[in-house]
């Protein structure tokens, strides 16, 4: 069973707060697919008048925030420790190199680390433990999150789900497939994008490291 068909079974509250739980605990440091989870989300709420939009962005924006501030606090005091036991568990996610190129982009870029880190699928992940081994200043650190959870989880509810509108309404006169087909074809090209907004954003670091040095 997909994803979507899964959260098509349950009632709307259940949504809700799965939605805003499974955001919350990938951003604690452990990877979960919370983006997947919200797109589909907001796709069943463009289909079905019971879901609100509203409440999902609501939801999926407290769980990003409340998140990351408890990874926040874990990474304040478990520091090198928690990322070498996460490496050992998560290697693809908490691998040396991605804990390295994480920590290069938070000492350059501080605040903006924390924001921009809610739309780049590693940082997401990172952003609340890393910025507390880092010792990031907590007001600080907690308004760029909540900047970037609003921004990542409200935007990404209304594109979706006007996405899902919009297909709607000019597939009406054609069949179910049709329209599914429309939906997945969204889909991978919105991930599509963020995957090569990610890659980008690497390379452009890989290439800072590799500058010479005065």
């Amino acid at each position: 069973m997909h994803v979507d068909q899964w959260l098509e079974a349950i009632p709307p509250l259940a949504v809700y707060l799965i939605v805003g739980a499974v955001i919350m605990i990938e951003s604690l440091g452990i990877p979960l697919p919370g983006e997947i989870v919200l797109v589909s989300a907001a796709l069943l709420a463009s289909q079905h008048s019971t879901l609100s939009p509203l409440w999902i962005a609501v939801l999926a924006s407290a769980g990003a925030i409340i998140g990351d501030s408890i990874g926040y606090l874990i990474g304040k005091t478990g520091g090198q420790r928690l990322f070498a036991w996460a490496g050992r568990k998560f290697p693809k996610h908490f691998g040396p190199t991605h804990i390295a190129n994480a920590e290069r982009i938070f000492n350059k870029r501080g605040m903006w680390a924390v924001f921009l880190g809610r739309f780049i699928a590693f940082l997401r992940i990172l952003a609340g433990p890393l910025a507390g081994s880092l010792k990031m200043h907590y007001p600080k650190f907690l308004l760029a999150n909540a900047l970037g959870g609003i921004a990542w989880a409200g935007g990404t509810t209304v594109l979706v789900y006007y996405l899902g509108v919009v297909a709607e309404e000019w597939l009406g006169n054609f069949s179910k497939y049709g329209l599914v087909a429309a939906i997945v074809i969204g889909i991978v090209v919105f991930f599509v994008m963020k995957k090569r907004l990610g890659r980008k954003h690497e390379e452009e670091e890989k290439q800072e490291v590799g500058k010479p040095t005065a």
